[in-house]
């Protein structure tokens, strides 16, 4: 082996090993975090009750909305273009990152309080402390994705780590007030914990006042991601609604007992979404042939790896899902199959879209979320008219799986495209 061959090979070795290191703490910290959410759901699914369980439901899904806003402009945008780059370059998008975020969190939380005081009922009350949390949460979760961008995945880790620390002391005290309106503030209480120790982490100073900067510089991309999260967030929103009105609020939280059962997969495929779109980024640079390959590997190893996870579901003893979801297991267990096709179809599609991420053909994710929430959003309104819960999750598998290879035709060719552009000119004489 000459010398340029093995400084070839150390350099690869390095670059895998660099990359299992970022993936290590990717899953690390979703772990972190998927503990804290999984934590909050157990604790209201067994304390209150499935129809109590079923509003805690509405304000998760509408919390996701939100979230989802926020990283389609603020974050998202950040680990496409600041990836790897200077750290004096990172620290200045962070700042205008995050202020960006926390300027989403109060102005939507406004709106939320607004709401909820006009809702008032069951319901109204856990919206306004929703919309007290908002700022703290999202600001939170902007951070994570700062960090991962930067390859510090450590601190992203230790920052949820520091969230689900402060929830414990939290949760009990809600479960004292029992109440859906104190979770919520547990919740985000414990968060905004954790949004604060992430300022001392980095050092860095959420400037909101350059909100409108950022979002201009960012707009090519920020405004295609926005519709394309809150596509994806608010599908689900619209058919968790949907569901409580046509089945009924029981049924929402019967849905919402299924996904807690896939909670540690789920924690897995969510771990690997911090870090997907950053590696792509990485090795379309480094090595864009691969890129196809690496989606491939990725997606279908997420969907391989929840159907062996609803696979185990399956075999779990009545007593031990009772222990787990008190009276919402009856429901959520009769779910277990659809629910773990469709997140095995979503896990596909997830290797895809982080291709589309990579290459910054925002134009084509786009397309590609809105025909698969349209998709999510008919099949479980039309499932559940024709077959209740149950329809409802079987009419959404068969959605994820459309959108899911709609996802790879759109990857196919933007890759093509991609090949064609960087081809050299060829000139004749």
């Amino acid at each position: 082996m000459t010398i340029e061959e093995e400084k070839a090979t150390a350099a690869a070795g390095s670059a895998r090993r660099a990359f299992a290191g970022r993936l290590s703490w990717g899953l690390a910290d979703q772990a972190a975090s998927s503990i804290s959410n999984f934590a909050v759901g157990i604790y209201v699914a067994r304390s209150l009750g499935v129809t109590a369980f079923g509003v805690f439901s509405l304000a998760w899904v509408t919390y996701g909305v939100v979230l989802n806003v926020s990283r389609g402009l603020a974050t998202d945008p950040l680990v496409v273009r600041f990836s790897g780059v200077s750290d004096a370059s990172w620290r200045g998008a962070v700042a205008r990152s995050s202020g960006t975020a926390l300027g989403v969190g109060g102005a939507i939380g406004a709106v939320c309080l607004v709401v909820g005081v006009a809702l008032g009922g069951s319901v109204g009350p856990a919206f306004v402390c929703l919309g007290v949390m908002l700022p703290g949460l999202l600001l939170q979760d902007a951070w994570r994705y700062s960090f991962f961008a930067a390859g510090l995945g450590r601190k992203a880790f230790v920052n949820d780590l520091v969230w689900g620390v402060a929830l414990v002391p939290a949760l009990v005290v809600a479960a004292r007030v029992g109440s859906v309106a104190a979770f919520v503030l547990a919740w985000g209480a414990s968060a905004t914990v954790a949004a604060g120790y992430g300022y001392i982490q980095s050092g860095i100073r959420p400037r909101t006042t350059q909100a409108r900067a950022w979002l201009r510089e960012q707009r090519d991309l920020g405004n295609r991601y926005l519709v394309e999260n809150v596509s994806l967030s608010g599908a689900g929103q619209l058919r968790a609604y949907g569901l409580g009105v046509i089945v009924g609020v029981g049924a929402v939280g019967a849905v919402r007992g299924a996904e807690l059962l896939l909670g540690p997969f789920l924690a897995v495929l969510m771990g690997l979404s911090l870090v997907t779109v950053a590696e792509a980024a990485r090795v379309l640079r480094r090595a864009p042939h691969r890129l196809g390959r690496f989606c491939l590997l990725l997606g279908g190893g997420q969907a391989a790896a929840a159907l062996l996870w609803g696979g185990a579901l399956l075999l779990m003893p009545d007593r031990l899902g009772e222990l787990v979801l008190g009276d919402v297991w009856h429901l959520a267990s009769q779910l277990i199959v659809p629910v773990t096709l469709g997140v095995a179809c979503a896990g596909l599609g997830t290797g895809a879209a982080a291709g589309l991420r990579a290459l910054a053909a925002a134009r084509r994710s786009l397309r590609c979320q809105l025909f698969a929430s349209a998709c999510y959003v008919a099949g479980g309104l039309g499932g559940a008219a024709l077959g209740g819960t149950v329809g409802s999750a079987w009419g959404v598998a068969a959605a994820t799986l459309a959108g899911s290879a709609v996802w790879w035709l759109q990857l196919r060719s933007a890759l093509r495209e991609h090949h064609q552009d960087t081809i050299p000119e060829v000139r004749t004489t």
